[in-house]
Parts: structure tokens; sequence; C-alpha cells
């Protein structure tokens, strides 16, 4: 089994999205192919990443990368031994977890079916998410928006993705700021409804010094107007800021 380029692994709770409090086991991979201005997270690929040494401490040991997926899915199974019934998923995020789809297609079919596997992704690499389907139970697919990210919207990628995971699980995320196009909101919002109509689409506000950057009038206001476009959209800020937890 080749090996993971990671940058950590920890145990924590949900912070976005529709199952935001839940305990889950993310599995943070190295590398992205977008550069939006929002984010927050270092993806760039290194030599050392970060593993929690026990589940939910957020104490870390640095060890070096990348890790064989074989280690990676026995740490999985231990955490998983010692406590069956505290994590609900195992979270594939980054970075792009989809630019490693061929080391996690192998490493996903050793897994034993451990936990149900969660993919957080841009939802830029239809083809990629082609060939992670049979292995995904759960898909987090943001829709990244020009007037947010300071990138030019990827649409026809974001059509072919969602219609690649068209009939599964899933929910569509917009990140948005106060400084959002409504007319590209409402683009979003029916692409998601053409291709994934029963996944819940969130508006989920840029987080700044730990709280949401978007007035609340503001998204009751962008939430009316989507739900012309969408059946199904709620606005979610992230609650992992709030409690200071990764």
């Amino acid at each position: 089994m080749t090996s993971l380029s990671l940058k950590e692994i920890f145990s924590s709770i949900q912070g976005e999205g529709m199952h935001i409090g839940q305990r889950q086991i993310f599995v943070r991979l190295a590398g992205c192919n977008l550069r939006c201005a929002y984010c927050d997270t270092d993806f760039i690929p290194t030599q050392r990443c970060r593993i929690e040494t026990e589940p939910g401490t957020g104490r870390f040991d640095e060890v070096d990368n990348p890790w064989a997926g074989e280690r990676v899915r026995q740490l999985v199974a231990d955490w998983v031994a010692r406590q069956p019934r505290l994590h609900r998923a195992l979270v594939l995020t980054g970075g792009e977890p989809l630019l490693q789809a061929g080391v996690l297609q192998d490493w996903l079919e050793g897994l034993d079916g451990l936990l149900p596997v969660h993919l957080e992704t841009n939802g830029t690499l239809p083809i990629e998410a082609e060939r992670l389907r049979p292995w995904i139970d759960f898909y987090s697919i943001d829709l990244k928006l020009f007037s947010v990210t300071g990138e030019l919207t990827p649409w026809r990628a974001h059509e072919d993705f969602l219609r690649a995971c068209s009939g599964r699980p899933a929910q569509v995320k917009l990140v948005v700021s106060a400084e959002m196009d409504v007319d590209e909101l409402r683009r979003a919002a029916r692409l998601a409804a053409r291709h994934m109509p029963d996944a819940p689409l969130i508006l989920q506000p840029v987080t700044v010094d730990g709280r949401p950057n978007v007035a609340g009038t503001r998204l009751l206001r962008w939430q009316e107007l989507l739900s012309a476009e969408h059946p199904d959209c709620r606005v979610i800020p992230q609650v992992h800021p709030l409690l200071a937890v990764c």
C-alpha cells in the first residue's frame, strides 16, 4: 500500500454543515489545486506531519511524512477499538483530498468498514470523485465563488462534479462574505438544485477573529432569495472556532 502525504490526523467535533457537533476522526491531506482568499488552512506538503497523541486532547506528535496507508488504518482502528461509540465518521479533508485519489483508492479498499467515510472537497475534480465513489458515504462539496475566493468560479468543473456525485448523500456548501455577488449566489443555488436537489444548500459565513463576518440580517435575506432556487437552504456558521478546537 502506498503512502499518504498528510498534514495532520486528529479527533474533534465536526464544526461545519449538517453534521455539526458530531465527533469525527479527521485525516487532513496535503496539497490543494486552489488558492482561496479566505483560506486559513496550511495545506503545503511538508516532511513532517502532526498526529494527535490521544483523541480529542489537542496534543500532537510530529512524525515523518508521508505515512504508509496501513499505518493510518491501524491508528484509526486503534481509536475506534478504544472508544467504539464515540466517532461517527472518518473525514478526508485538506487542502483537496482528491489530489491523492490514487493512493486513497488503495487505502479505502483496506479500511474494512471501520467508520463511514466523509469527503470534504472543493468540488473541482470530477474524474477523481468518480474513481472514489464506491468508498465515499457522504460528500461535503464547496462551490467556490469568485466574489469570496478571488479566483474565477470553476462553473464547468463544479457542474461535472455535482453530476458525478448525484444521488449520493451530500451537502453543498457556499462560503459567503459581506461582499458577495447575489447573482453569483443565485447561479450556484440553481446549479446545486439541478444536480443535487436532495442535498442541503448551506450558507457558511467566513469566520474572522472567531466570529462570522456577515451580519445575521444579511444571511437571512440571502436565505430567502436562494430558497426560491433551492428546496433546502440553510444558514450554518462554523462552530469549532467558537470552542477553540481543531
